[in-house]
């Protein structure tokens, strides 16, 4: 420790006295610390994530799509002849919180497998730099188009990431850019995609991460065709280009010199001289090179000779290739109408990832985004043949990037290239300790009163919106009303299976049959197995949606506050000999956002607001004179329905999750300074009590093709009972599930 001068020992006593935070100068003169630049932000902490949640497989994706059974003659060797796929990695796309899900990437079993891949080589990723980008959703209705607000999940998502400003969204990135080093491969690359607002930040976060050595370029990205043009502002510099921040893991990272497929206009211009086949070449000069590869020009009929008598090499068009720099002019942002266009607002060309993937990864390799948004990167890694896992937080993007890649799926089938099986994940298991609004610097056990205070205030709410009763003496219940317990899910966390098993064992335990169990959002997949296995047990558990507005003060007085149902589906199955094919006959939502009178009250003269009120998407308009009409926009139940698809054998193929078994041990061996730490960890193999939802045939709307099938093609089976499962996805992304058990080769 450096030596202090008394004056020094003194200010110091002082400041721990008065209970203040000593100054920066002392923590250079206290502690030895080398660095010579810093990046200090409000609650800057050096504490990350180590958490390990189980990946629990919701939804596998083999075949695109099985018109018959003979139909999967693609990859044999890979694929089973029902289409399943047999052996080898399964690409993810997991659902959830991301730091959650590197965190339990990075320490949990998963991590195996990943290594087993040769590690992961390459991230991008695409934050939400942009402080307005708040999980709103615009979905298109007919010719109208509606926002869907974000739900809680996301507002908490949103304010933990811009809730600060600046210092909120920095701690956000840093703690997840450590977590991503950690999880890359040692000669791995990270591309990180930002704009002005915030790349002058990220910048110095990645250099802190990953070293200012490891620092390879900034790209810019000239996004906009309009910027080629004399775009101009009357107050400042216009700001048409991203930037991209590329960081290797280490000095052994591979790169691959990529280079344009097209010429511009200008370098077209250059090849001016034709031969008489018609190949058209440009001269260059042959100052550089020896009289040996002259000589060989000559024998090869690649001198050009001018009238003047000059020489030249002949360069032909064809063979022209131009190295890409760091500046990227040729790649258009997407717009309106393009084809790759899913009306994500942040979606990014093909074009861009493509080059991105080429660069920095080969065939087979093994890459990932974990703001994945639209599916760009997994499309892209897809058709390039390398193996990914993307994750999103929002409902909405897991489900466009499914439909995403079914459909690239298709389209390799189609041209007769190999694909790989995706599955859908979620991370279950979560810890109450993951509440929302504890403070991390308090003492554990001032934060495990502060949790307590948190969590009453919100189950008091919830229940005076529910207008239900509070009650105490129960572990999973809060509340009672109309002869039925309450129970209040978690506040920033979807409800999980092992929370509803929580609920059903104490319902056993003492004697309750009936239930309504509250939650902002339920974990993808998770009904209707839970509410089966709850009713074979004489428990009536009904699940409903926390709407948004319980937190508006004035509609819980008012008590206008609506607690929906979860959608339900109605199927009819139609069997014919030893085949079988499922009708979707019905599917009733009881979604709200805003409602019909508040919109009417609220509305200016020569406006119009959509809103969904009770299950029904209403357009509520005001014309010049004031007068107000209201125009349905879900005319029948199939509105509602953006996707569904039929697992034909569910319950064949066992949830099984990989949990800690053993322990990391130290071994000390003589001679060794210290104990050397072995990677001992063992993990089993459990079942969860669920099945994988195979996804065997789908239908979904497209921005090109809205239209929807409501039967499915006959599938084969063996003959004897089954259990049929169908999966629907609506409009907002969210999902429900029926089962209905048939006998095929007989009468049901």
């Amino acid at each position: 420790m450096p030596r202090l001068t008394e004056q020094e020992r003194q200010e110091i006593i002082r400041y721990i006295e008065a209970d203040k935070p000593l100054p920066d100068k002392f923590r250079f003169l206290l502690f030895e610390d080398k660095r010579e630049v810093e990046l200090v932000w409000n609650g800057k902490s050096s504490e990350v994530c180590n958490i390990v949640l189980p990946f629990q497989v919701i939804e596998q994706v083999d075949e695109p799509r099985a018109e018959k059974p003979a139909d999967t003659a693609l990859q044999a060797g890979l694929f089973d002849a029902r289409g399943r796929q047999l052996k080898g990695w399964t690409n993810k796309l997991i659902w959830g919180d991301n730091k959650l899900i590197l965190s339990s990437l990075k320490n949990g079993p998963l991590r195996e497998e990943i290594e087993k891949q040769g590690g992961l080589k390459m991230i991008y990723i695409d934050p939400p730099f942009d402080v307005g980008a708040d999980f709103s959703m615009d979905i298109e209705i007919g010719d109208d188009t509606f926002t869907k607000k974000p739900n809680i999940l996301e507002e908490i998502a949103f304010r933990d990431t811009w809730g600060n400003g600046t210092d909120s969204f920095i701690a956000m990135i840093y703690e997840r850019l450590i977590l991503m080093r950690d999880l890359l491969a040692e000669d791995g690359t990270i591309y990180v995609h930002c704009d002005w607002r915030m790349d002058a930040y990220i910048r110095n976060v990645l250099e802190e991460v990953f070293g200012r050595d490891n620092f390879m370029n900034t790209i810019i990205w000239l996004r906009d065709s309009a910027a080629k043009g004399a775009k101009k502002t009357s107050r400042q510099w216009s700001r048409e280009g991203d930037t991209i921040i590329v960081f290797r893991k280490s000095d052994s990272a591979s790169y691959t010199t990529v280079y344009k497929e097209e010429l511009t206009d200008t370098q077209l211009r250059e090849y001016m001289y034709e031969e008489p086949d018609g190949r058209k070449f440009k001269k260059v000069t042959l100052g550089d090179y020896s009289e040996d590869s002259i000589k060989n020009f000559r024998l090869q009929n690649l001198i050009y000779k001018t009238k003047s008598g000059r020489e030249y090499k002949k360069y032909y068009l064809d063979e022209a290739k131009f190295a890409i720099g760091s500046i990227w002019t040729d790649i258009v942002n997407l717009s309106k109408g393009q084809h790759e266009q899913l009306g994500y607002p942040t979606q990014k060309p093909e074009a861009l990832l493509k080059r991105i993937v080429m660069a920095s990864s080969k065939e087979g390799d093994l890459i990932a985004d974990f703001f994945s948004g639209s599916g760009t990167t997994a499309a892209v890694a897809e058709k390039l043949g390398r193996r990914w896992i993307v994750s999103d937080l929002g409902k909405f993007a897991v489900h466009t990037t499914r439909k995403r890649m079914i459909g690239v799926q298709r389209e390799l089938k189609v041209e007769g290239i190999d694909y790989r099986a995706f599955e859908i994940l979620n991370l279950g298991k979560y810890e109450r300790q993951h509440y929302v609004g504890v403070n991390p610097n308090l003492r554990e056990a001032e934060q495990q009163k502060q949790l307590a205070a948190k969590e009453a205030a919100f189950v008091d709410l919830i229940l005076r919106a529910y207008r239900a009763e509070k009650t105490d003496g129960f572990a999973t219940f809060h509340g009672k009303k109309a002869g039925r317990l309450v129970s209040v899910g978690p506040v920033n966390l979807p409800v999980t299976r092992l929370y509803v098993e929580e609920v059903i064992l104490e319902c056993r335990q003492k004697h309750i049959t009936r239930v309504d169990i509250l939650g902002f959002e339920f974990e993808m997949g998770l009904f209707p197995n839970v509410l089966d296995e709850a009713r074979a047990k004489g428990i009536d558990i009904a699940p409903k949606y926390i709407p948004a507005q319980v937190f508006d003060k004035q509609a819980v007085e008012r008590n206008q506050v609506v607690f929906h149902d979860v959608a339900a589906i109605e199927v009819k199955p139609h069997i014919k000999g030893n085949s079988v094919a499922v009708e979707l006959t019905d599917f009733s939502v009881f979604y709200s956002q805003d409602s019909i009178a508040s919109a009417e009250a609220l509305l200016k003269d020569n406006s119009s607001k959509i809103v969904v009120e009770k299950g029904q998407i209403v357009k509520v308009s005001k014309d010049k004179k004031g007068v107000v009409t209201r125009e349905r926009l879900t005319k029948k139940w199939t509105d509602w329905i953006d996707y569904w698809a039929v697992d034909f054998n569910f319950e064949s193929k066992r949830e099984i999750v990989r949990v800690l078994r053993g322990e990391a041990k130290q071994v000390q061996t003589p001679g060794m300074e210290k104990p050397e730490q072995l990677d001992l960890v063992e993990y089993e193999e459990v079942w969860t009590g669920d099945y994988i939802f195979e996804n065997e045939w789908q239908s979904f709307r497209t921005k090109k093709d809205r239209s929807l099938e409501l039967t499915s093609v006959f599938h084969e089976c063996p003959p004897g009972r089954r259990k049929l499962a169908v999966k629907v996805v609506d409009i907002f992304g969210n999902d429900t599930m029926t089962i209905v058990e048939v006998s095929v080769g007989g009468k049901k």
